[in-house]
């Protein structure tokens, strides 16, 4: 898609998915405006603090919406203020300066209400979330959703400067085994490519909700042995039962509102990998979304650093 001309204003374009988007403007043909506490990684940089600050939109036509507090921490009401400071009040704020102008807002399918159907729809109900960041993404995407915004919610968003699954996945790993809860599930993932091809698309999208996710599910499983064997890292999956497993995360939960220190398991960790989740994207499909980057590509990334590392001449076994 092209954007040739237009002044478009990316938020939390330091972060992951923020600079993936700011790029894809950019390269589009954009006039990229970052803006939060960081600069981006194109374009200029107009200062925000989205848990304090109105923004200055002044001379921007679109407003693309990622600036977001992110990750799982210890629950307890000082994450919720936190979490509600930036995904909720600051939404308040962006809403305030949006205007009239186009609005995307990238909010997550975390939003949903654990369990139902494997097959999830934007009907699926939006309550129940375990855990700050899907309870405030909540509540920020209804006010968004009122404004007349387009929301894309995508799962799980992978790739190139990825701050939590990857990390996750690793701290989780035991010498070479790597503990999974229950049996194998089918999960969809979003390239954080094709998440940021639905940014710039969705700026002529009707207002409303679209789920954001690669073109077919994933076999759980099947994604963390080779993200293993990707890094040089092979592991063998320890099946724990998923009732032990969200008992587990309760303890980790509460040991950790004693000592301030992070969980080492949560049940929201422990939900997004026990179930079936396969976001329905028709209705992004309907619209021409046509998610073009795999899981596949992004093991031939992981991978290529290793094979560059090994001597010359080896090979793999």
């Amino acid at each position: 898609m092209r954007l040739t001309g237009l002044r478009v204003a990316v938020t939390g374009a330091s972060g992951f998915c923020g600079a993936a988007v700011a790029r894809a403007a950019a390269t589009a043909g954009a006039d990229v405006w970052c803006l939060g506490r960081r600069p981006g990684p194109v374009g200029r940089h107009v200062p925000w603090d989205a848990g304090r600050d109105v923004p200055d939109l002044t001379g921007t036509d679109v407003v693309i919406h990622l600036a977001a507090a992110v990750g799982d921490p210890t629950p307890g009401p000082a994450t919720e203020r936190a979490y509600r400071a930036v995904n909720v009040t600051g939404t308040a704020r962006l809403l305030d300066a949006v205007g009239e102008r186009p609005l995307v807002w990238v909010s997550s399918a975390s939003v949903y209400r654990p369990g139902g159907p494997g097959l999830v729809t934007e009907d699926h109900p939006v309550d129940g979330q375990l855990s700050a960041y899907g309870r405030t993404k909540a509540a920020g995407e209804r006010l968004a959703l009122a404004a007349g915004a387009v929301v894309l919610r995508p799962r799980a968003v992978y790739g190139p400067g990825d701050r939590h699954l990857l990390p996750r996945l690793r701290q989780a790993r035991r010498g070479g085994w790597l503990p999974v809860p229950g049996p194998d599930v089918q999960l969809s993932l979003t390239a954080v490519e094709n998440l940021a091809a639905a940014c710039l698309a969705a700026t002529g999208w009707p207002a409303g909700a679209y789920n954001v996710a690669d073109a077919r599910p994933y076999s759980r499983d099947a994604v963390l042995r080779a993200v293993f064997v990707a890094l040089g890292e092979p592991v063998r999956l320890a099946r724990v039962p998923a009732r032990l497993a969200d008992a587990a995360a309760g303890v980790a939960t509460t040991l950790a509102g004693l000592t301030g220190r992070p969980p080492l398991l949560t049940r929201y960790a422990v939900d997004q990998l026990a179930r079936t989740v396969v976001l329905d994207t028709g209705r992004a499909t309907r619209q021409g979304y046509r998610p073009e980057k795999t899981f596949d590509d992004h093991l031939a990334r992981l991978a290529g650093p290793v094979r560059a590392s090994r001597p010359a001449g080896s090979e793999d076994r």
